[in-house]
């Protein structure tokens, strides 16, 4: 039968369709290492059409951002901590275990990922050594100081992960001991990078608790950061610890059906001020990162932004009605990601692609220690 559907009704279609967000990217072209120095990153900057004719892309580097922007914006940047979420074990009878820490369910209680999983039931146990310690793991004893000990307690049905009970010495936390027995986890597709822990940090990461880092905000350079203030370009604070819910796959057909995993978010309320106070003088609010907007627009889906401290699992795709976010930067995305998704509702999805293409032809580099998009809701 002859397909008589309009072009309008097949892009609708597709932005509701996984294969919708697909495109092809040479290996060549997903960044190794960051920029040094950071700023030093090239930037692509667009227009959303949402406010305004579309205009062609505009090709700049990260630290002409100050230019770019006008005095009274507002940039609103995720101040998560990457923690050393990855490690690295045996079971008691020997086999080998590589851990991803998600998130601290109760105290020193961890959901994570666990490779290979299948034969961890309840009540298996897992024995980590702390870093640099060869051999140690002859001596199987919890009370050691160079050993870490976690007990399955249950499989978790949404994630496929285990939940963990680490047996910690009384008066510490996990968290305080990752840095002798985890490393800072980096994408599967970084591979041959030759980076240090701190160049997968922001100059501004302050509350640990992010198993990957929110990369938009890796471009910035404490200098960078002072030449915006000297501009009158202010800046506020969020906090999304990025978790499972970021990087997990889209895989389901219809993306109106997909399900995001909660991450746990904070909105203080004097950013909640700081960006009424700018909506009000005129101001825009830019987003530093797709964590960014999930926050904020997950602290306003009572229809007002207010503080909000706790979870959520807003999944925004065309056609979402946003409530806060006038503007983003944003890294270059997986395909088939929520987060291309994200940016597709800001913009829409073929402008989207058409976009991402150009970009593969200039060489941009792509992913977490990428370049970066400027999306503003007007031309420049």
């Amino acid at each position: 039968m002859k397909d008589t559907s309009s072009p309008q009704e097949k892009n609708s279609e597709l932005d509701c369709s996984v294969a919708g967000y697909d495109y092809e990217l040479a290996p060549e072209l997903i960044a190794q290492n960051p920029a040094v120095p950071r700023d030093s990153s090239r930037l692509l900057v667009v227009n959303s059409p949402t406010t305004g004719t579309e205009t062609a892309p505009l090709h700049h580097i990260f630290h002409d951002l100050p230019t770019l922007l006008r005095p009274g914006d507002l940039l609103v940047m995720n101040n998560t901590r990457v923690i050393p979420a990855r490690l690295y074990g045996h079971k008691s009878t020997g086999g080998k275990i590589q851990v991803l820490l998600l998130e601290e369910q109760q105290h020193n209680c961890w959901l994570a990922l666990v490779k290979p999983g299948k034969s961890f039931k309840q009540g298996a146990k897992i024995i980590f050594e702390a870093k640099g310690d060869e051999g140690v793991g002859e001596v199987i004893s919890p009370s050691s100081p160079h050993l870490l000990t976690a007990t399955v307690l249950e499989t978790d049905a949404a994630t496929g992960g285990r939940l963990l009970q680490f047996d910690v010495p009384e008066g510490k936390s996990l968290v305080q001991l990752l840095e002798v027995f985890g490393e800072v986890p980096l994408p599967p597709y970084i591979t041959t990078s030759q980076a240090a822990d701190e160049q997968y940090q922001t100059v501004y990461a302050k509350q640990p608790g992010a198993i990957a880092a929110p990369t938009a905000g890796l471009h910035f350079t404490p200098e960078l950061l002072q030449k915006l203030r000297d501009r009158n370009i202010n800046q506020a604070f969020v906090t999304l610890h990025v978790g499972v819910g970021t990087f997990r796959p889209v895989e389901v057909e219809d993306v109106t059906t997909h399900q995001m995993h909660e991450e746990w978010i904070e909105v203080p309320a004097d950013t909640v001020e700081q960006i009424r106070a700018t909506k009000a003088a005129g101001g825009r609010i830019i987003a530093v990162g797709t964590t960014a907007v999930r926050a904020l627009e997950g602290a306003a889906q009572s229809g007002n932004l207010q503080p909000f401290c706790g979870k959520t699992d807003l999944f925004i795709y065309p056609g979402y009605q946003w409530r806060v976010v006038d503007g983003l930067i944003t890294n270059f995305h997986l395909p088939r990601s929520s987060l291309l998704m994200l940016v597709s509702a800001l913009i829409g999805r073929q402008r989207l692609l058409n976009i991402y293409n150009e970009a593969i032809a200039f060489g941009y580099r792509f992913y977490s220690f990428g370049d970066a998009m400027l999306i503003l809701p007007s031309a420049i």
